[in-house]
């Protein structure tokens, strides 16, 4: 599905950035590339993906330095591909960029996560605890935190997405930076459950087999003819997923979790527990 891809919309807001950063205009840029605007439009929002040399054109044009019109042109070289794998940076730093927009667009959001509180609902807290016990550099730390409390906005905004959480029981228990940043966090999850456009499930520890023991995903869904995307995340790499087939194997998946998940009334009530004991340790 030519230039509906998550890679071929990473390239086309690369593209618009280093258009504006010059301070060009749409149809000036058209002019000077002796294309239509409609067709510099349509490679800036993703819609059709340009080829290499139509991107080092682009570029040369707009002043964009060497090392980004090859880093482009090599994006373009697969932009409709059923993968985007992403190793090291700035790769990660590009998808990291395409899922915000990814959910900032997205009408429905589902997220199984076995190990830890979804990014989508984390606290500053939370995860600045993670980032530094991680081994995150120091000089990152706060960026990284704004751009995950930054993700939020997806859920509380006007018209936001629906989100259908489903998170591993143990992950209650955990203790991530102190018990105090704990019963935060376990807190804000009460009050993120509170909302219309959020279901908060807990996956209990002593169920059978289901797929989120595989590792966490997300999913997120539009309005209109635009196709789901699975995003899948570990410690040195992350994955887009846009195939139908792809696409329609963590759907079936996800039919074996809510099977397996608590009611959120159950899940609410287990949170508060979590709640209370963790309080009772400090």
């Amino acid at each position: 599905m030519a230039g509906t891809t998550p890679k071929a919309r990473a390239l086309g807001a690369e593209l618009r950035s280093a258009r504006e950063a010059a301070g060009m205009g749409l149809r000036q840029l058209a002019d000077l590339l002796e294309t239509s605007h409609a067709t510099v439009s349509r490679w800036e929002t993703g819609q059709r993906a340009p080829k290499p040399e139509d991107v080092t054109a682009y570029l040369a044009t707009v002043g964009g330095t060497a090392e980004q019109r090859e880093q482009l042109a090599d994006l373009a070289r697969d932009p409709d591909g059923s993968h985007w794998l992403s190793v090291g940076m700035p790769e990660q730093h590009r998808q990291l960029a395409t899922l915000l927009e990814i959910e900032r667009e997205a009408s429905r959001i589902t997220t199984v996560s076995p190990l830890l509180i979804p990014g989508l609902l984390q606290t500053a807290d939370y995860a600045r605890a993670i980032m530094t016990t991680g081994g995150v550099p120091a000089s990152e730390i706060d960026t990284r935190v704004a751009v995950r409390i930054g993700r939020h906005n997806a859920i509380v905004r006007k018209n936001p997405a629906h989100l259908r959480a489903f998170i591993g029981e143990g992950v209650l228990n955990q203790l991530i930076g102190d018990s105090e940043i704990m019963v935060d966090q376990l807190r804000a999850l009460l009050k993120y459950a509170e909302l219309d456009n959020v279901e908060l499930r807990v996956i209990p520890t002593r169920c059978g087999w289901h797929p989120g023991l595989e590792g966490p995903f997300s999913l997120a869904e539009f309005e209109g003819t635009r196709s789901p995307v699975v995003h899948l995340e570990n410690r040195v790499s992350a994955l887009f997923l846009h195939e139908s087939d792809e696409v329609q194997a963590y759907l079936d998946a996800l039919d074996r979790v809510r099977e397996v998940a608590m009611s959120p009334a159950e899940s609410v009530g287990l949170i508060g527990d979590a709640i209370n004991e963790t309080e009772s340790t400090q």
